[in-house]
């Protein structure tokens, strides 16, 4: 390896970073990047790569877009900061939830904010259990997640979480909450079993579930459309149609997360539509205003704000808030991301790329080290698997995955390995020739990347 540059190491001298094997720093340094422009990002070396991941699934219009720049530069003139609490307003933050309101693809009466989408999925909960005790129904407060699904990393968030990582050492998940089985048809579809065979299955499991902890006990389910940080795990056939009526049956609500899917990522303006979800309430961040200020919201419909309403008449307050919930740089920045995705018709340019995006994916398919491609207009994976005729995943310990995005990287172009899963989301904005030097740096990385599975003998 290279010594380390001054601002690698003064980054690893000061910075604790997220999701990053602490004890190899020292060794491999950090990527400091330094500035960004469309769909291009450039470190301190002055190195360009394709951000092929949206920086984190959010950067849907890339990076330095001017009308944003702009929106954000007249609201802090203007309002810097306010608050929401104690009956407070600001024009941003009623006009962005109105935009949703509108955009809402179920009747949506009121939006709370937050500052992420962690704190959305955290006051989903909080909003259930509060919702159950106005009803006079303190026993309905367990909530069911999936297996490899993720809902963030707060205390309750990264419990609904359903990965490993995300709970060893913490102490997590915690009580209350229940992991019901992922509908990942590649890899927990029994043999000689039909695609939609697979969903009545997993339709029943969840029945079952419910059954046994009592819908008495149960307020609500959480599911992401297309499951992000998991291994981007697109639904099977009627997957949404098949377990909606028996949450309506035990009248538990459907949260739909659409953090990652939210704002024409796959093909619509909203996940749930692209898959067939009727959702009782939404979380939304990320592509709210394509990263360029953090915001979350939660979006709920009327008749359960008036059970809040009725609540908090014998409370005498509704308790929960966040300083920078509403925000009014977040909310402006949420409502000019709105209006460019609307007169710049993102969605028709998703529509548009998403064939080409699909037909390069699957494409890949035929590569040695290729086992499934899964996409959603332009969110898409690559499972990585040591034998395709039989499924055969890498031993993790090799990093396959973590291989191959490091080769990507050499070749100018950023994508996140989830394990053996490498995910691709790039900004929604990018162009057919940007989206086929992505693939094409792609396809090099896995070429690279069996030659040194074939000298290693990691096929086992």
């Amino acid at each position: 390896m290279p010594p380390l540059s001054n601002v690698q190491q003064r980054d690893i001298d000061s910075v604790f970073h997220p999701y990053t094997p602490l004890h190899k720093l020292s060794e491999t340094g950090t990527l400091v990047i330094d500035h960004g422009k469309g769909v291009f990002i450039y470190d301190t070396q002055g190195n360009e790569y394709i951000e092929g991941m949206s920086g984190l699934w959010c950067a849907g219009l890339g990076f330095g877009d001017e009308e944003l720049i702009d929106a954000a530069t007249e609201q802090l003139r203007a309002l810097p900061y306010y608050h929401l609490f104690a009956a407070r307003g600001t024009e941003p933050a009623i006009e962005l939830a109105e935009k949703l309101k509108e955009l809402a693809p179920v009747p949506i009466s009121k939006v709370f904010y937050t500052s992420s989408g962690s704190e959305a999925n955290d006051t989903q909960v909080k909003l259930a259990w509060y919702y159950n005790n106005a009803l006079g129904r303190p026993e309905k407060k367990k909530i069911i997640s999936r297996q490899k699904a993720y809902h963030g990393v707060t205390i309750m968030a990264a419990s609904l979480t359903g990965l490993g990582p995300n709970h060893k050492g913490f102490d997590l998940p915690v009580d209350g909450v229940l992991h019901a089985e992922c509908p990942h048809f590649y890899r927990n579809g029994l043999e000689g079993e039909t695609e939609e065979e697979f969903t009545a299955r997993m339709a029943n499991s969840l029945r079952a579930l419910i059954e046994r902890e009592g819908p008495e006990t149960i307020a609500a389910m959480i599911a992401e459309p297309v499951m992000g940080a998991g291994g981007v795990i697109v639904p099977p056939k009627g997957y949404f149609p098949a377990i909606k009526p028996i949450l309506d049956e035990h009248d538990i609500m459907l949260i739909d997360d659409e953090v990652i899917n939210g704002f024409c990522r796959t093909g619509n303006w909203w996940g749930a539509e692209t898959h067939d979800m009727v959702p009782t309430t939404m979380s939304v961040a990320k592509q709210l205003t394509s990263a360029y200020a953090p915001l979350g919201a939660v979006m709920v419909p009327d008749d359960i704000y008036q059970a809040f309403v009725d609540y908090t008449s014998r409370l005498g307050t509704f308790g929960h808030g966040f300083t920078y919930g509403g925000h009014p740089l977040g909310c402006a920045l949420g409502v000019k991301a709105i209006e460019i995705y609307q007169k710049r018709d993102i969605l028709s340019h998703v529509r548009a790329l998403a064939p080409l995006f699909e037909r390069r994916l699957t494409g890949l398919t035929e590569h040695p080290l290729v086992g499934e491609a899964r996409f959603s207009g332009l969110v898409g994976g690559l499972e990585l698997v040591a034998d395709k005729a039989t499924k055969r995943a890498f031993d993790p310990s090799h990093g396959v995955g973590a291989k191959v995005s490091s080769l990507i990287e050499k070749r100018g172009a950023i994508l996140r390995p989830l394990g053996d899963t490498i995910a691709m989301c790039p900004p929604m904005i990018i162009k057919e020739d940007e989206l086929n030097a992505l693939f094409d740096r792609l396809e090099g990385a896995l070429d690279e990347a069996e030659g040194w599975v074939e000298k290693e003998g990691l096929r086992g």
